[in-house]
């Protein structure tokens, strides 16, 4: 779907898009991925049912999950005045705004690409851009399942823990808050007027999109 997207959004066929979704239990690994940062052994994760990706996103390995919200922007960033770096550094801004509506001092670390409080993560980016255009983005966590982070390193890190923003607050945030909230951080920090949008709406314009399949997760378009 990003492909597809993507493709239509470098020709100008579309114009920029942020998918958000939550996904089934995977670990994706980035270009460069460490296979020895997953620690479970095969066998385990095929009982708890996680699955395992190669991704062209960069980065080490992560994971994704019920719980997590995960935001694809595929954006003309050349036209937005952005490098890759300031690109990446601008989702980190859009992510810390949203934490600031909850209260949390979300911050920037200089040695890692991410969103943490104190020393523990609370979401994660990887990005890829190819002709200008972005794929790939950043994961939230909401309220995932923190205990499927001790199936890995996260990105590769070893002295740092993970958190979410229900362990934050004190209470069970559930992503379909949090999403609407994160979608207009977004488009303060771009300077983008966000409309909500399906992606069957996309096929009109000729871009073949996967049938969402029936257990997974709600997406949207914006």
């Amino acid at each position: 779907m990003q492909r597809a997207v993507a493709a239509a959004r470098e020709t100008g066929t579309l114009p920029d898009i942020l998918i958000t979704l939550e996904h089934p239990p995977v670990l994706t690994l980035g270009r460069r991925a460490n296979q020895a940062n997953i620690i479970a052994p095969e066998e385990w994760l095929r009982r708890e049912g996680v699955s395992v990706y190669q991704s062209t996103r960069g980065g080490d390995v992560t994971y994704h999950g019920p719980g997590q919200l995960v935001g694809y922007p595929i954006l003309a960033i050349r036209s937005l005045g952005l490098g890759a770096a300031d690109y990446v550094h601008s989702l980190e801004r859009a992510i810390i705004d949203l934490l600031s509506r909850y209260g949390i001092e979300g911050r920037q670390d200089p040695h890692y690409i991410g969103v943490w409080v104190g020393d523990e993560k609370v979401a994660a980016i990887g990005v890829a851009v190819s002709g200008g255009v972005s794929t790939h983005g950043f994961a939230l966590n909401v309220n995932p399942n923190l205990a499927h982070f001790r199936l890995i390193n996260p990105c590769g890190i070893t002295d740092k823990g993970v958190t979410s923003l229900s362990m934050l607050v004190s209470r069970e945030v559930d992503v379909s808050e949090v999403r609407p909230l994160m979608v207009e951080s977004f488009g303060k920090v771009f300077g983008l007027k966000m409309e909500a949008g399906d992606p069957a709406n996309l096929a009109f314009l000729g871009i073949s999109l996967p049938t969402v399949p029936p257990t997974a997760s709600k997406r949207e378009v914006v």
